[in-house]
């Protein structure tokens, strides 16, 4: 297999939640050039499958609605940002519901027909709150931390049966979820200060990675969280 070929998704059909705004649109456009037939699942009109991942079931919904699917890819997210001692049962219970309970369930959906076509890539959209505890987003840390988790479980399990499950932790990307923490002059040099290429990222930078995670060139790699931070870990 030549080097194209390695990375080439021609013939595959891929699955993006959230895949119509921010890092999702991004990683959508990256893997239709790449040849892959791409759904996107969002609440917004413009998508393939127009799904709130929020409310219980609606996970189901979207593999059956989608039918046998290749690649998927579990980007979308929500905020809720509050103090620790402030944060509301409510907050908790959607964000977890989001990023963590709908990851197990669209995943382990796919992964029915991925085992048995005998191929199938899973790329989970994580963090580095999953190995950080972040300011006043207990949720979401704890969310991405099981995220970390869920995507070596899964791989642990799937492997022999040709499917792999990896994740990317994106750093600080400029999108609408990190609009709070541009805004806020501190925190914005603070988050800059550390990061050593100096700036913020930008969805497009996460691409290469999904595409890699998504292809056969990624065929012994499985459940690692692959960190795209502009050095952020690293400092």
């Amino acid at each position: 297999m030549n080097t194209p070929e390695l990375f080439s998704l021609d013939g595959k059909t891929a699955l993006v939640t959230g895949g119509t705004r921010g890092i999702g649109a991004a990683i959508t456009e990256g893997l239709a050039g790449a040849g892959a037939r791409v759904i996107t699942v969002a609440r917004s009109e413009g998508a393939t499958i127009k799904a709130d991942l929020s409310r219980p079931g609606e996970a189901l919904r979207v593999i059956a609605e989608a039918g046998p699917i290749d690649i998927l890819v579990n980007n979308a997210g929500l905020a809720r940002r509050a103090p620790v001692l402030d944060f509301t049962e409510e907050d908790w219970d959607a964000v977890m519901q989001v990023h963590l309970k709908a990851v197990f369930q669209l995943s382990q959906a796919a992964a029915r027909g991925m085992k048995e076509r005998g191929w199938g890539r899973i790329v989970n959209v994580a963090s580095l709150l999953s190995f950080q505890g972040g300011i006043t987003v207990p949720a979401y840390a704890a969310a991405k931390g099981g995220v970390a988790q869920l995507t070596k479980a899964f791989a642990n399990e799937l492997a022999p049966f040709g499917v792999n499950v990896n994740a990317i932790a994106p750093g600080y990307v400029a999108t609408e979820l990190t609009t709070a923490l541009q805004n806020d002059p501190t925190r914005n040099r603070q988050i800059l200060e550390r990061i050593p290429a100096g700036r913020w990222g930008n969805p497009k930078d996460l691409v290469g990675a999904v595409v890699f995670l998504s292809s056969p060139a990624c065929a012994y790699v499985q459940g690692h969280i692959l960190v795209v931070d502009g050095g952020w870990m690293s400092r």
